[in-house]
């Protein structure tokens, strides 16, 4: 008859055993997820480049894949901070849904588009796409590019985290706007909460 201490330790030592592979199952899921979450959104702005290029010789409303529902509208650059760094283009798709998100920052429809007169909204996720907004600060510039090749320059004027229960953006303005806008705190664990990383840019006069 074994004693009743040594049956203790090893139960004990049994569960640690268990919980650290649980634990280190639960560390690959999710260093899985994330790898998967990046690489779709990186892979799939090389899709979306190349509908943009067909767009800008004359194609209408290019489809980045053949069952997509959404057609890439503008090229946004934002600045980078660290030293040797140029800026990040990213390329906006039409129409802010979450399976949009997923590829890309998104145009808000309810608001005009990029480089018109108004405030045009773009929402990116923070933890691909529009992780950059966290470095970005009031007085730098930012650019948009439209089908038609034109550029338009943004200085940014505002930068905050707001809570999205009680902050509203305005879509009027007298001038083009450019809005853009992400989850926050951007280390967060648990994404969807209400608040919001909102980085606000008027047009260079």
């Amino acid at each position: 008859m074994k004693p009743a201490g040594r049956e203790s330790k090893v139960a004990h030592w049994g569960a640690i055993e268990l919980a650290a592979l649980l634990a280190l199952g639960i560390g690959l899921a999710c260093f899985a997820e994330a790898s998967w979450i990046r690489g779709k959104a990186f892979v799939a702005q090389l899709l979306i480049a190349r509908a943009w290029g067909q767009a800008q010789n004359g194609v209408p409303a290019p489809k980045p894949w053949p069952w997509a529902d959404t057609t890439p509208i503008a090229k946004l650059e934002l600045p980078l901070h660290a030293p040797g760094n140029e800026a990040r283009e990213l390329m906006v798709l039409d129409g802010a849904s979450g399976r949009n998100l997923a590829f890309g920052p998104t145009h808000d429809p309810a608001s005009v588009r990029p480089g018109m007169r108004g405030n045009s909204v773009i929402e990116g996720h923070r933890d691909t796409h529009f992780r950059a907004l966290e470095q970005v600060r009031v007085g730098d510039r930012v650019r948009i590019q439209g089908v038609e090749r034109r550029w338009v320059s943004f200085v940014v004027v505002d930068v905050r985290a707001v809570d999205s229960r009680r902050f509203r953006i305005a879509l009027d303005a007298d001038a083009p706007r450019l809005t853009l806008v992400t989850c926050y705190p951007f280390d967060a664990i648990v994404p969807g909460g209400p608040l919001r990383w909102v980085v606000t840019a008027d047009a260079r006069q």
